[in-house]
């Protein structure tokens, strides 16, 4: 993920470049103090958000290294996988009643199984094969 990380004080110039200008506490935005106000704040805003980027870094390496990973539980398990592989293979089997019934979309089905109830490379993965 990359953000655009405009330098301190881009605000204040691109206000001052269309002159404009904001009165904050009475003061104008396009005086020297101002603009510094301006830079100061877009320095901490900077410095906070590269903070909360690396603790979260560290934090997420810290539970892989518990042995934790991130992301939520599959739908698909191995015995789902193997009751719509033998319900694949017969021909009066409705795929969305299936799914229904497993509690899978059709794309994860189609996903680990082929129309014809063959495995595919995520079903082999799933049931170690």
């Amino acid at each position: 993920m990359s953000y655009c990380n405009p330098p301190a004080g881009w605000m204040a110039d691109q206000l001052t470049c269309c002159r404009c200008g904001l009165m904050l506490a009475h003061k104008d935005s396009r005086s020297i103090t101002m603009r510094t106000v301006f830079g100061i704040f877009a320095a901490l805003a900077e410095f906070e958000r590269v903070l909360i980027s690396e603790r979260t870094k560290v934090g997420l390496a810290s539970a892989r290294a518990r042995g934790r990973n991130g992301g939520g539980q599959y739908k698909m398990t191995p015995a789902k996988l193997r009751l719509a592989m033998a319900a694949m293979g017969q021909k009066e089997t409705v795929v969305s009643e299936l799914c229904k019934e497993l509690g899978v979309t059709r794309q994860t089905l189609y996903r680990h199984l082929g129309p014809d109830g063959a495995l595919r490379q995520d079903g082999q993965k799933m049931l170690g094969r």
